[in-house]
């Protein structure tokens, strides 16, 4: 569209509603507002000019700060409901998510993991959410800032009568030694730390320019978070996992190619003594029944030497010996492991040995691995156990049928078939903690309990954020905003000779109390009259 001509000669973009470089009014919107709207100058915004393209239309919907607003209220309300149950990252798995949510927490966990709220932070959804305030602070800060920039560095020291009128603060004093006065107006604007600009006798004093941007670098601290944030969804950027080691096991740790493997040697567990604990730990000892004083885990870090071919055992080579304890991480290249939880006395191995029941002759032992149980177990001279089933988490479910809860050996069951030398075809047994069941008769031979192992069990977060320093840098230049914008103002003065007589005007974006005091003080003594508040006057 064409540019507007004023008629001080400056060619203003279409849309504008004060000339950027006198302050006449060309628009003229509110006819019965005493007052200019200053706040963005009365310059030309994109988003209140055009409205015709889908770009525009896209353009206008992201510059209105109530969409911005509301933006920010769905995402936040979002994030309240991914907090009621936890995220699928931090659920043991010890069964799909699909049927660990329903299991837990009912028909409300399903209907939370059919919406997708189990993995809510990384959901394409959430992170359009973030993408569309990010995009929403960038138009926003375009549509004003740019204007804005370009009104500020144009204008002139002469402004428009109408312009100088029409500000919150004027006046208008009779003509006299106006030369003098102007002297020692400036004099005293210049010890303010004023910056004077003169034209045809005119002056425009200016102080506190750059605290208009503080929005502004608000906005582009807001967009660097952002950005941070959605960087921890990237591959390699962010870790936060949780790895269980066993005493004795050695594991790979998470997120690293298979490179790097964890050797837990031992779990120490130290706990508060209440003989010879302060007053309060006793007290907690008496409430909780121990404290806990330091757990760690004794490693070792280990790196594959060579090439590791799937399936095979890799070469470990020893890195280092460490000790985990609480805020004493083991850290390795951008990784860290932190003791977070332990496991005291989880079962590890259950020996059983066969045997006559009539009798109690036994004909040999067996050693099951909880973890990793054979499916057969040939003790000798024909003597053989096979697992037929295995229940590690042991329970009944409604209709009377053995099930497991999880795949940790809280409650081990098992479904055994015994083969003797005089009972060739087997016999099944079902053997669970101080229960035995015999589904189809009554058998010669059983299943005898001998010893149980057991081993602690460490937990330990590994995690790696590569992202904190964005996230540190978005804070900081938000935080240099805030305090752009708080404790500073843009404030200004207008003094212009008019027909014999001498206008003041003066603006401020806030604080207009410090403005008015500055105004007493720099034109005491000069017989200058001081503006009046015309707000008050309409009030």
């Amino acid at each position: 569209m064409k540019e507007v001509i004023c008629e001080c000669g400056h060619h203003n973009p279409h849309g504008t509603v004060l000339c950027e470089s006198c302050g006449k009014v060309l628009i003229e919107k509110d006819k019965d507002k005493k007052l200019l709207d200053m706040r963005y100058e009365g310059s030309a915004r994109r988003s209140q000019t055009y409205n015709k393209t889908i770009i525009d239309k896209i353009w206008n919907f992201f510059s209105s700060v109530k969409v911005g607003v509301w933006l920010i209220v769905i995402t936040l309300i979002a994030s309240a409901l991914g907090t009621i149950f936890p995220q699928e990252m931090y659920i043991p798995p010890v069964m799909p998510a699909s049927e660990y949510y329903e299991d837990q927490y009912g028909w409300l966990g399903q209907l939370y993991y059919t919406l997708g709220f189990h993995n809510l932070y990384s959901s394409w959804w959430y992170l359009l959410l973030i993408a569309s305030i990010g995009i929403s602070i960038i138009i926003a800060s375009l549509d004003r800032g740019i204007p804005l920039y370009r009104s500020l560095k144009t204008q002139r020291v002469t402004r428009h009568e109408g312009f100088l009128k029409r500000q919150r603060l004027f006046s208008v004093s009779e003509a006299g030694s106006e030369d003098q006065a102007f002297e020692s107006v400036k004099e005293k604007l210049k010890a303010k730390r004023y910056r004077i600009r003169e034209e045809d006798g005119n002056i425009l004093a200016e102080k506190g320019r750059f605290s208009r941007w503080g929005p502004y670098v608000n906005h582009v601290g807001l967009i660097i978070f952002l950005i941070g944030g959605m960087l921890r969804f990237v591959p390699g950027m962010y870790v936060d996992e949780i790895l269980w080691v066993r005493e004795g096991e050695t594991k790979v740790i998470p997120e690293t190619d298979g490179q790097y493997y964890l050797e837990n040697h031992e779990f120490i567990l130290e706990t508060y003594d209440k003989e010879n604990s302060k007053e309060e730990f006793a007290a907690a000892i008496d409430d909780k029944g121990m404290v806990a004083k330091n757990f760690q885990s004794d490693v070792t870090l280990y790196k594959t030497k060579g090439e590791t071919v799937h399936g095979q055992t890799p070469q470990l080579e020893k890195v280092r010996d460490d000790s985990i304890r609480v805020n004493h991480p083991l850290k390795f290249e951008d990784l860290a492991l932190y003791q977070v939880d332990y496991k005291l006395d989880e079962l590890n191995q259950m020996t059983f040995a066969l045997s006559n029941k009539e009798t109690n002759e036994e004909y040999g032992d067996l050693t099951i691995d909880l973890y990793d149980p054979k499916d057969t177990y040939d003790l000798g001279n024909g003597y053989q156990v096979e697992i037929v089933s295995y229940f590690p988490d042991f329970e009944f479910d409604e209709n009377s049928e053995p099930i497991t809860k999880s795949r940790i050996p809280n409650n081990p069951a098992f479904v055994f078939k015994m083969f003797t030398p005089d009972k060739p075809e087997g016999e099944v047994s079902f053997v669970a903690i101080q229960q035995t069941i015999e589904p189809f008769t009554d058998n010669e031979y059983k299943m005898s309990f001998k010893a149980v192992e057991t081993k602690d069990v460490t937990a330990l977060t590994v995690r790696k954020d590569l992202t904190l320093w964005v996230l540190a840098l978005g804070g900081f230049i938000f935080m240099i905003g805030v305090a752009q914008g708080s404790y500073w103002n843009h404030r200004r003065i207008w003094l212009r000779k008019v027909d014999g007589e001498v206008w003041m005007a003066g603006h401020t974006n806030k604080n207009w109390h410090g403005l008015k005091r500055d105004i007493a003080t720099v034109i005491d003594g000069t017989g200058l009259n001081e503006p009046a508040d015309q707000l008050d006057k309409k009030e």
